[in-house]
């Protein structure tokens, strides 16, 4: 890897060298960019049937284990989620 590094150096002196002592000349011409045109087109349409998901929660009762069991009443967190319907009223389905 060194060697190769070495010797790009070494080609690249090499070129200034003889540029300088006017040996190489090297001529350039402006250059330009090409043109381009859009016309048209169209972005594309997406429409998104989603899931609704709703959080809550109901009252049901437990067994909490204590010095003794007691049954006791407390608030647990509930999920329910609402599949999305299609335009014709069915239900959408994954596959």
């Amino acid at each position: 890897m060194r060697f190769l590094l070495a010797l790009v150096g070494l080609a690249a002196l090499v070129v200034v060298a003889l540029v300088s002592l006017g040996m190489l000349k090297i001529d350039t011409k402006a250059g330009s960019l090409p043109t381009l045109s859009v016309n048209g087109g169209k972005a594309p349409e997406v429409s998104a049937n989603m899931a609704t998901v709703e959080l809550g929660t109901e009252n049901k009762t437990i067994e909490v284990p204590t010095v003794g069991t007691t049954t006791k009443t407390i608030s647990v967190p509930t999920l329910k989620v609402n599949k999305p319907v299609s335009a014709d009223g069915n239900a959408v389905t994954t596959q």
